[in-house]
This record gives C-alpha cells, structure tokens and sequence, in this order.
C-alpha cells in the first residue's frame, strides 16, 4: 500500500516538472499506474529521438528474459532488442537525471524508498513482441516501479505495437496505450502483468525500472 506525504520534501521545484510528477505520484495512490499522454518535456523527448537517429544498430542487442546468471533468450516470450542506458551521451544523462528527479519525488511524496535505476532503449522491429509478463515478483524486492516513455511520433492506432496493462490476471481486456512519442506509463511493478502487442513498424522507447536497496552482507546493491 502507498502513503502518502502532505507535501513533497525535495528540490524538483526548479525543474518545470513538479505538475508532472504531482500527477504520476497521484494516480499510482489511487490507481497502482499513470499514463500521461505527450507528458514528457520536449527537449529530452526530442533529444533521445535524435540520438536514436544517430546509433549504431549493432549496439543493441537480443532482449533476454530472467535476471543476473538466470538470464536468458526467449524468442516465444519476447523478440525486441536493448540497448543499456549509462549517460555517456547528452540525451542518456538527460534522461537519467529526469528519472532521478522524479525518483527523489516520488521519495518525499510517496514514501516509496526507491534506491536505484536502471533504463534502456528498446526497439521493436514490425511483427515483434513481448508476451504478457510481470516487472518484479512479489517479495522480490528488486523491481518497485516500472516507467517507460515513447519515441515515436506520428503514430496512430492503425500501427499497433500498445502497451496493454493487465488489472490482474484474470484481467483479458487490459488498457491499452498507443506508443506516441512523449507518452509516460509508470507503474508498480509488482501489481501490473502487462504485454507489448506486435506493431507494423519500428517501435522505440525507452524503458525503466526503479530499485530498493538489496545490499546486504557479500553483495552490494546494485550489482556491477
């Protein structure tokens, strides 16, 4: 269950973002999730669409599915490909250091102890996919909260490829969300199965996930 503080006790003031991050803070209280339709500022939006441009395509890599030594390729399961987010480039640390405004947000609003991040880009080629999945387990402690933001624009339903969140596993209907560029979904990673329906051309995001703190003593969180 979320708490939920009278008012936030960071700095994001300064940001611009501070609406934004008090709507997502809102609707995971009463909700679990947000989708924030063209919510994301424009300048980072455009600045990963850009650096997308740019990118070699052999940087990115076969998703696999699984976590640390247990991960694995799974083509029945998901057929995208990542590319690791570390901020060496402009439009990385631009996003990075929005995600952790919004983490420190979230932090003072929330309560929610969110410790580390971790992002990458994802493309999916026309006809791929990723099955219906949860982020995290429940007492997993790893994944707390699920984010992904969109980068393609001039998208339209005719094109696929939604993001469909599923309310529980009995739910088959879900709510769907057409991948518009600037468009925010994030939610709790636990509560929400969810799945990436096939799209008729080149899809990209990017996507991440927000961590507690699991160090404990022989291993440090997060790992290397």
């Amino acid at each position: 269950m979320l708490v939920s503080a009278l008012r936030p006790k960071d700095h994001t003031r300064d940001t611009g973002d501070e609406s934004l991050f008090e709507a997502i803070a809102t609707d995971l209280l009463e909700k679990g999730y947000s989708i924030c339709p063209s919510a994301m500022p424009a300048n980072i939006t455009e600045a990963l669409e850009d650096h997308l441009q740019q990118m070699d395509p052999d940087l990115f890599d076969p998703a696999a599915v699984g976590r640390l030594n247990e991960r694995s390729r799974n083509r029945f399961v998901r057929t995208d490909a990542i590319c690791w987010i570390n901020g060496e480039s402009h439009a990385g640390r631009q996003w990075l250091d929005w995600a952790a405004s919004l983490q420190r947000y979230l932090n003072g609003r929330l309560f929610l102890g969110l410790f580390s991040f971790e992002s990458h880009f994802a493309h999916y080629a026309a006809g791929d996919f990723y099955k219906r999945h949860y982020d995290a387990f429940r007492g997993d402690a790893n994944r707390v909260l699920s984010i992904a933001v969109y980068l393609n624009r001039h998208w339209t339903v005719e094109d696929g490829g939604e993001l469909a969140l599923y309310m529980d596993d009995d739910d088959t209907t879900g709510v769907k969300v057409t991948p518009l560029a600037g468009t925010i979904v994030a939610f709790l990673s636990e509560e929400f199965p969810h799945e990436v329906l096939p799209a008729s051309r080149d899809r990209y995001s990017v996507t991440g996930w927000y961590r507690l703190n699991t160090s404990h003593a022989g291993r440090v969180d997060p790992p290397a």
